[in-house]
């Protein structure tokens, strides 16, 4: 028999994902658990294992295409028979004594549509618009509204984006339906209508003599500008970040430290034998230092939970480290970092950034943190005021070691230094706090050796 796969909830409230890539294609075995393909969330980039064993009958999305929640992603062809007279339920309810299909652990819920509301249905009166007739005489009857009756059909499946893009360039999405189908319309499907009808109406206007026609843009103009959709991890980032700057009162602090003593400890790691399988850079002594700082700095270890009218303090430290991948600025997690060693804290940094760059990181280790870290000093960046990420109240951004004049036991002398800066949430954190933190934690980078007395 026929069985459809479709999107599962990846977790997080999220809706729709884009396919990144097909790793099967019509007419191959698959084994259960075998991946699919890469789609990308507003998160991350999640492989998605086969729920079925059988040959791939059917895609029912193209790569770069954004699929709803929900919506048929692939059918297979299956062992066993369908039932006569339906069809077979997949990926949604079971008919009324038949055994509903297990769903695949991570996945989420079986999608039910008990006690959902039916999707709106659209009143159409009066006077059509103005349509492509090829299109109205190749569609269903009830594809268009008509003059003489009042219609009722169903509004076209899309998501709101698509839906304003559809609206910036004057397409009916009634119109799009009627050559898609019943499937989720794509922001692709409204550019590849919208280019068939202007096509035409060039055709007609060259046709038609006067001197009111207004040139096309060239080739060399439309060059001028690149247009980058807005979706995925950026989107997401995006939204995230304007919630935190409008929600959260930002006061950030800087402090300049003599990080000398810390990168001549970390050359001598270097050169030990018994480290080298092990990377320990700057970050990972930065992050040992937050972990054993936030023991004296319960605010900056919280979050302000508006609901309840209570501040959150953690007794653990999740501790997000920022890191820019191709897709966009990402922060995954390392759980309870405060109880790893440095080695440990080294690895788990190397770990995570690796699984970013290759945009494998999942949406379980984007979730929580209780505060952030962001290395700007790779990019040769000195300082910055870095934005809480939300449901933080604070993230330290470290700049680039540098050699500059710095005075040193009485006297002037080349030195390494780094540049500290502090953003943090005044509603959970004064700036008392604020600056005895980051003393605590530029004290342990000038002398390590003061990393004993807080461990």
């Amino acid at each position: 028999m026929i069985a459809e796969f479709r999107l599962p909830d990846l977790g997080e409230g999220l809706t729709e994902a884009e396919v990144v890539q097909w790793l099967v294609a019509p007419g191959e075995q698959v084994a259960l658990n075998q991946t699919l393909a890469e789609v990308e969330t507003a998160k991350a980039v999640v492989e998605l294992p086969s729920p079925y064993e059988g040959t791939v009958s059917s895609l029912h999305a193209e790569a770069g295409q954004t699929v709803a929640v929900g919506a048929p992603l692939i059918a297979f062809e299956v062992e066993g028979e369908e039932p006569e007279g339906q069809d077979a339920p997949v990926g949604g309810e079971a008919a009324e004594g038949e055994k509903a299909q297990p769903n695949l652990v991570g996945y989420g819920a079986a999608p039910s549509t008990a006690g959902r509301p039916a999707r709106r249905a659209r009143r159409i009166g009066g006077t059509p618009p103005v349509a492509d007739t090829a299109v109205l005489e190749a569609a269903p009857h009830d594809a268009a509204p008509s003059a003489s009756v009042e219609t009722v059909v169903e509004r076209p499946r899309s998501t709101p984006p698509v839906r304003a893009h559809a609206k910036r360039l004057g397409v009916d999405l009634v119109l799009v339906a009627a050559e898609v189908g019943d499937r989720l319309i794509t922001r692709h499907d409204v550019d590849a209508y919208a280019q068939r009808i202007g096509a035409r109406q060039d055709d007609t206007v060259a046709s038609t003599p006067g001197p009111s026609r207004v040139p096309r843009p060239t080739r060399d103009d439309r060059a001028r500008e690149t247009r980058i959709p807005i979706r995925g991890v950026r989107k997401h980032t995006a939204a995230a970040m304007v919630q935190s700057a409008f929600t959260a009162p930002h006061v950030t602090v800087f402090h300049t430290v003599d990080v000398t003593a810390t990168m001549d400890l970390l050359a001598g790691l270097r050169e030990d034998r018994a480290l080298s399988g092990h990377r320990i850079g700057p970050l990972a002594v930065v992050a040992k230092a937050v972990c054993l700082a936030l023991a004296g700095a319960p605010g900056l270890n919280a979050r302000w939970d508006e609901e309840s009218g209570e501040i959150v303090q953690y007794g653990y430290v999740d501790l997000g480290i920022a890191a820019a991948t191709d897709r966009g600025l990402i922060v995954p997690m390392i759980r309870d970092a405060e109880r790893l060693t440095l080695v440990e804290l080294a690895d788990a940094v190397g770990a995570l950034a690796e699984t970013a760059r290759a945009g494998k990181t999942s949406p379980a280790e984007l979730a929580g943190g209780t505060f952030s870290i962001s290395n700007i000093g790779v990019f040769g960046v000195e300082a910055g005021t870095p934005i809480l990420p939300p449901g933080q109240s604070g993230i330290l951004a470290i700049g680039a070691v540098r050699r500059q004049p710095w005075e040193y036991r009485g006297e002037i002398a080349l030195r390494q230094v780094m540049t500290l800066s502090l953003s943090f949430d005044h509603r959970l954190v004064d700036g008392a706090e604020g600056a005895r933190f980051l003393k605590a934690v530029a004290d342990i980078l000038e002398e390590p050796g003061r990393a004993m007395l807080l461990s």
